[in-house]
């Protein structure tokens, strides 16, 4: 089976991309990052990216004003140039239009810092830590026009301790996000997920090692 070759948008340092990248290094990986796009010119992991052998390139959110879908045709065409077969936002600090959205429906990632639903948006972890929860963690899902409100791919969780602070809780969250993001991306590249009634079926014996949360199986 073909390599599924992978967009990933940013628009930071490029945590998560990192990790997607060394994921599709190792053998056998279904997919291949073949371009990373950021809506920031100054973005870190542009040259990360480029490091690492891989296209990237900035289009600049501001060039088009308040045209949301002018910016996304811009990524749109780069996207069809490149032959991409999914997407996965990586600290992508741009909502996506209904437009945009539609067009990847079903090949649309997501990494989100908390479990779903809990906690959409942003500041998460402060948010956790005043609500007083017990586990906080992170969502992997499918990019729907609502804000953190698609299919769950797969999600991981961590304790959260009474001398926690924001940043700390963000250190653990993080490294959970580096392990299960290349593990929902491996499943939907193998073709091993699915949705039933708005929520996602994972086909198969077994989900990937390291996935301590996963909807469930067919």
């Amino acid at each position: 089976m073909a390599r599924k070759r992978v967009a990933v948008l940013i628009s930071g340092r490029g945590s998560n991309m990192r990790a997607l990248i060394k994921a599709a290094r190792t053998k056998n990986y279904p997919a291949s990052i073949a371009l990373v796009i950021s809506n920031e010119p100054a973005a870190e992991g542009l040259a990360l990216a480029r490091k690492a052998g891989i296209p990237a390139l900035a289009i600049d959110h501001r060039r088009y004003g308040k045209d949301r879908e002018a910016f996304e045709r811009a990524m749109q065409a780069e996207l069809e140039r490149h032959a991409i077969d999914l997407v996965c936002l990586a600290g992508f600090m741009r909502l996506l239009t209904p437009w945009f959205v539609g067009r990847w429906h079903g090949r649309l990632l997501n990494i989100h810092p908390a479990l779903l639903p809990s906690f959409k948006g942003l500041d998460t972890h402060a948010r956790a830590l005043a609500a007083g929860v017990k586990i906080h963690g992170a969502t992997v899902h499918f990019v729907v026009p609502e804000m953190d409100s698609g299919p769950i791919i797969a999600q991981a969780a961590v304790p959260v301790y009474e001398t926690d602070t924001a940043e700390t809780l963000a250190a653990r969250v993080l490294k959970l996000e580096h392990r299960i993001y290349p593990l929902a991306l491996k499943l939907v590249a193998l073709g091993r997920v699915r949705v039933v009634d708005g929520r996602c079926v994972i086909a198969g014996s077994r989900p990937p090692k390291g996935a301590l949360m996963v909807p469930q199986q067919s």
